[in-house]
């Protein structure tokens, strides 16, 4: 064998054992970096609707709070109302609605119920089928079966509800201080850069 060979072998042996774990840094410096360009192509699409930093930041934040709310199915219409009663923009509340999804819904949905059962004091009772829930509310609603409404839904609706409100406080909060202060940042910018752009050289 030639000389060198061995160490050659236990370099290459070392390079392999550490692989993964570069692999693993590489992977997750890709996630971070898709969430920092989504999260710039999310405010360039929201300093694009128009309007104050105020409106568009109350918007999103309107529509993420609703997020947290268990009447799926309403929140584009609650979105909407709750963004126009604080004067926020009212399609930015339609996007911040993005906030709940099939991904997020489901730790949405037992955070707040096991939160406003322990606010009411509902100690010991067991896990919920979401799906079948939500199933059994609109047959519900949708053939007046308040009977049924008040014996399947309700107790599983009314805990929800209480539980939703610190969550919806909290992520309002979050959102409406971390959107406005971005579109600021945005804002001042584009001030300056337009303000070079205009100087006489």
């Amino acid at each position: 064998m030639l000389p060198g060979r061995p160490e050659q072998g236990r370099n290459d042996l070392f390079l392999r054992k550490r692989r993964p774990a570069a692999d693993s840094q590489i992977q997750s410096r890709r996630r971070t970096t898709g969430w920092r360009r989504y999260e710039k192509r999310m405010l360039a699409r929201l300093s694009r609707l128009g309007g104050t930093p105020y409106s568009i930041a109350a918007g999103v934040a309107c529509g993420v709070a609703v997020s947290f709310t268990p009447f799926v199915g309403l929140h584009f219409v609650l979105a909407v109302a709750t963004a126009w009663l604080v004067r926020g923009n009212v399609l930015a509340g339609m996007l911040g609605t993005a906030a709940g999804n099939p991904w997020t819904f489901p730790f949405i949905w037992v955070s707040v119920l096991y939160t406003g059962r322990f606010l009411l004091g509902e100690h010991g009772r067991g896990g919920i089928e979401f799906t079948k829930v939500f199933e059994k509310a609109m047959h519900a609603l949708i053939t007046f079966d308040f009977s049924s409404f008040g014996r399947d839904v309700w107790p599983v609706v009314w805990p929800m509800t209480v539980g939703c409100i610190p969550f919806y406080v909290a992520a309002w909060g979050i959102t409406y201080y971390t959107v406005k202060k971005s579109l600021e940042k945005i804002g001042r910018f584009k001030t300056v850069s337009y303000t070079h752009l205009t100087l006489p050289t």
